[in-house]
């Protein structure tokens, strides 16, 4: 799960060593996980008897605790998407990411962000908002009393993200939570 084998950091460490809350956060927050409370409470439990060292134990373990009632989507999907985000630290990596596209872009460059998770995407649309609003204001709460006009860096090209055609999914299946936005920087 790793994008840096160099990297310290694995799927193992997060499973077995994080605490419960740690990974009830990551299951909810990067997996939009609804039994994230559950499933974590479940892989503690289970490591406590016997550390899981497999992807295969782990997905038996979540299917075991949220069986797949005749559904396509293994229960356990969101939880790998979940761990891999925390081991790559992926958040923190598209946060720079933005941060640095709008300064290497000229006048009327555009940016074109496609992303797969509603995680990455909400990342991506408050940076967008962010990026567009044509005034800023200091510190963390935007109080409408302390607010200072400016320019916006940048513009929407489309508000709304651009998502695959039932053609573009049938050539390819894994289009099918795509969702592109683009900014233009003014």
């Amino acid at each position: 799960m790793r994008m840096d084998v160099r990297q310290p950091l694995t799927a193992a460490d997060v499973v077995n060593g994080w605490d419960e809350s740690s990974l009830a956060r990551i299951f909810r927050e990067y997996g939009d996980e609804p039994q994230a409370g559950r499933l974590a409470r479940a892989v503690v439990r289970e490591r406590a008897a016997r550390r899981i060292q497999t992807t295969g134990q782990l997905a038996s373990l979540i299917e075991r605790c949220a069986p797949r009632h005749g559904k396509a989507k293994h229960p356990a999907t969101r939880v790998f998407q979940a761990v891999r985000m925390a081991v790559n630290n992926e958040e923190a990596a598209l946060k720079k990411a933005l941060a640095a596209a709008c300064p290497a872009l000229k006048r009327h460059g555009r940016m074109a962000i496609i992303t797969f998770q509603s995680f990455e995407d909400r990342i991506v649309k408050a940076y967008g908002r962010e990026m567009t609003r044509e005034y800023t204001f200091p510190g963390e709460v935007d109080v409408p009393e302390l607010r200072q006009p400016r320019t916006p860096p940048m513009k929407w090209i489309q508000r709304k993200a651009v998502r695959p055609t039932e053609a573009e999914i049938a050539a390819n299946p894994r289009a099918r939570s795509a969702q592109l936005r683009v900014l233009e920087k003014i």
